[in-house]
C-alpha cells in the first residue's frame, strides 16, 4: 500500500512524499492515521535533525516519518495479534518506547525514529516493538482528536505522578501530589498548561485544595478561565485562581494567595530562568518543583536556594513525556467525558505540516491539529467564519455552537466534506 507522509531528512529538511509501505509481517499491523496534533518536540527534531537523540544518524538516507500524537483505525492485523485487534478498531499510540533494539536504541520512538510509522502520514506500519510493549492502545470514545491528544495529556499526568514528598525522619519518598494541598502552575495557559488544568480539575482520586495558574498574557488567562471555570473547580472542591504575574511584586502576590505558606507543588511550564527562580522561591516546606517544559539549550541554568533544599526539604523533579499507564488514564478520563478540545486552536491537512512544524513557536494559539487525509491550510478555528467556502462556513457554525471549540461534530463534518489530499 502507498502512503503519503512528511519525512525528516535532516536539519529543517522536511518533505511531503508518497511512497510504498512494505507488506506487514505476522507481528505487525497496518493502520490508517486520521489525526495528529503537532508537538514542540517535533519542532525540535526538525531543527536538530540527526543531532536529536531520537533521530537516527542515517536519517539523510533513511528518512523518518514525523509526528507522534496520532490516532486512527486498524486496517490489517498480523496473525500474531489477530486475537487482540481487528480491522476497524480505533487506536492511539504511546510513542515513548523503552526498547534497546530500536533504530536509536532506548530512545527510539514513532514520530522520530522509524521509516514506516509516524503521525503525519496517511497509512503506517506499526512495528513489533510497539506491539510487544503494549503501546498500541485501543480507543473506544467518540471521534479521533481526543485519542491524538491523549499523548500530550499523558505528559502532564506523568508530571503529576512524578511529584513527590517526604516524611521527616524517614528516607521514603511518597510519590504524587498532596491531596488537599496547594499547587501553582507557572506560565500555565499554553497548550500543555491547559491540559494540566483540565486534568487537575477532572482527576478522580486526588486534587489540590488550592490551585493557582499564572501567566503574563491576560487574553490567554481569560480564555483559560472561560474553558476551565472557577465555578467548576469549586464544584470539585478546588479553589482556583488565575493570576497575571506581569506585575511588580508577583512573587509576593503568589505567596499571599497561599496564606504565606507557599506551595506543595510548583509546576514550571516554560523554560525561563526567572520562572524557575520564582517557582523555587514560593515552595512550601517539603515543596516539589516540577520542571516540566524541556529547554532546547543544553546549557540552560537557573539559581536554586540550596539553604531551603537543606533546611526546608525542597526538591526538584523533571519529567519528559508520560508512560503507557498515563496514556491509559488519559483515555479512560476522556472515555468518561473529559474533552481536551480546549487545547486545539488550529486545524489543517497533511499539506500544512511542514510549514507548521518548522515555524511552530511563532504561530500563536494552542494545539495545531492535523487531519492527514485532507488538503487544508492551517487555519485558526476563530478564523473559520472569515474564510471563503461552504466547508469553512459550516465549520464556523458548528464550532460556535460549541463555545468556539473543536468538537466531534466538526471533525465528522470535516472528514466528510473537506478536499482530499
Amino acid at each position: 500500500m502507498k502512503t503519503k507522509a512528511v519525512r525528516l531528512y535532516g536539519e529543517n529538511d522536511l518533505r511531503l512524499e508518497e511512497f510504498e509501505l512494505p507488506q506487514i509481517k505476522d507481528d505487525e499491523i497496518l493502520a490508517k492515521v486520521v489525526s495528529d496534533s503537532i508537538c514542540m518536540s517535533s519542532y525540535k527534531a526538525a531543527h536538530q535533525g540527526a543531532a536529536h537523540k531520537r533521530v537516527p544518524d542515517d536519517v539523510a538516507t533513511n528518512p523518518t516519518i514525523i509526528g507522534h500524537e496520532f490516532a486512527g483505525e486498524i486496517v490489517e492485523v498480523g496473525s500474531k495479534w489477530s486475537s487482540e485487534f481487528k480491522p476497524g478498531d480505533k487506536f492511539s499510540i504511546q510513542p515513548a518506547l523503552t526498547y534497546e533494539g530500536g533504530p536509536v536504541g532506548v530512545h527510539s520512538a514513532p514520530g522520530y525514529s522509524y521509516k514506516y510509522i509516524g503521525g503525519d502520514a496517511t497509512y503506517v506500519v506499526i512495528p513489533r516493538e510497539v506491539m510487544e510493549q503494549g503501546c498500541l492502545l485501543p480507543y473506544k470514545g467518540e471521534g479521533f482528536y481526543p485519542a491524538s491528544l491523549s499523548e500530550p495529556l499523558s505528559c502532564v499526568i506523568g508530571a503529576m505522578h512524578a511529584c513527590y514528598h517526604t516524611t521527616p525522619g524517614s528516607y521514603v519518598h511518597h510519590m504524587e501530589i498532596k491531596d488537599g494541598g496547594r499547587m501553582a502552575l507557572l506560565a500555565g495557559v499554553g497548550p500543555m498548561g491547559l491540559a494540566c488544568i483540565n486534568y487537575v480539575l477532572h482527576r478522580e482520586d486526588r486534587h489540590p485544595a488550592l490551585f493557582v495558574v499564572t501567566d503574563i498574557d491576560q487574553a490567554r488567562l481569560d480564555r483559560a478561565a472561560s474553558l476551565y471555570t472557577v465555578e467548576f473547580a469549586a464544584s470539585r472542591g478546588i479553589e482556583l485562581h488565575y493570576v497575571n504575574t506581569a506585575v511588580e511584586g508577583a512573587t509576593e502576590l503568589l505567596m499571599g494567595i497561599s496564606g504565606g505558606n507557599g506551595y506543595d507543588e510548583v509546576v514550571v511550564m516554560a523554560p525561563v530562568p526567572a520562572l524557575v527562580e520564582q517557582a523555587d522561591s514560593i515552595l512550601a516546606f517539603d515543596g516539589c518543583l516540577n520542571f516540566f517544559s524541556g529547554p532546547s539549550r543544553t546549557d540552560f541554568k537557573a539559581s536554586v536556594n540550596f539553604y531551603n533544599v537543606h533546611y526546608s526539604s525542597t526538591h526538584i523533579v523533571g519529567t519528559s513525556g508520560g508512560n503507557t499507564n498515563d496514556m491509559k488514564e488519559a483515555l479512560h478520563l476522556m472515555g468518561k467525558g473529559m474533552d481536551p478540545a480546549g487545547l486545539v486552536t488550529h486545524i489543517g491537512g497533511l499539506n500544512a505540516v511542514i510549514d507548521t512544524t518548522i515555524n511552530l513557536p511563532s504561530i500563536p494559539g494552542g494545539k495545531k491539529l492535523i487531519y492527514t487525509h485532507i488538503d487544508m491550510p492551517l487555519t485558526a478555528i476563530a478564523d473559520f467564519g472569515s474564510k471563503e467556502g461552504a466547508v469553512y462556513k459550516e465549520l464556523d457554525r458548528i464550532c460556535k455552537a460549541h463555545k468556539g471549540l473543536w468538537c466531534v461534530e466538526a471533525e465528522d463534518y470535516l472528514l466528510a466534506h473537506a478536499a482530499e489530499l
